[in-house]
């Protein structure tokens, strides 16, 4: 009998194999209300109305008989599958996220949820918001804190100017305005 399928150490149960495919642990995870609003939509609308679609069409595909050659039953179980892992994500997400107020105690200085406008080398202007990862939407101009302009802006005020390292080399920006409160 071939080593591969001899259990040689009675203390490997497979553990290390289940934490070779879990995410690095991470920082806290923040989000803003509307981006919890967001992500609550999607569980809700999923588990609502997804998944109960979803299984009333693999119930119908199913009562039509052989399911091994049932391409409507074959996919509805895949999709449920999909839809039941989205679930799983979504709930854990939400319950790990924190959840920030729109409006710091510091106003004049950079924290999660500014409108940070900075100006470039080039004089050119541009403004981006500071949101949580599970909110980035670049057509916005919603940018993670995480990101390496977000990390660099936490914390300075008006008038600071940021290095950010970019692959194409680094860059200065100075922090022209900093706002708060709706997007605009």
């Amino acid at each position: 009998m071939s080593k591969a399928f001899v259990k040689e150490d009675a203390s490997d149960d497979g553990a290390d194999l289940d934490r070779a495919h879990e995410p690095a642990p991470r920082g806290p995870q923040y989000i803003s209300a509307a981006g919890r609003k967001v992500l609550l939509a999607e569980l809700n609308r999923l588990w609502k109305d997804e998944r109960p679609r979803v299984t009333r069409e693999v119930e119908a595909a199913a009562a039509l008989g052989d399911r091994s050659e049932n391409a409507e039953y074959i996919y509805g179980k895949k999709r449920l599958r999909e839809i039941d892992r989205r679930l799983r994500f979504l709930k854990g997400k939400l319950e790990t996220l924190i959840v920030v107020a729109e409006r710091p105690a510091e106003l004049g200085k950079v924290f999660f949820g500014a409108q940070v406008t900075l100006q470039g080398e080039d004089g050119a202007e541009v403004t981006y918001r500071l949101v949580g990862g599970d909110e980035i939407d670049l057509a916005k101009r919603c940018i993670s804190v995480d990101s390496p302009i977000g990390k660099a802006l936490l914390g300075k005020e008006v008038g600071d100017v940021v290095t950010v390292k970019r692959p194409k080399g680094d860059v200065e920006l100075e922090i022209v305005k900093i706002r708060y409160g709706a997007p605009g």
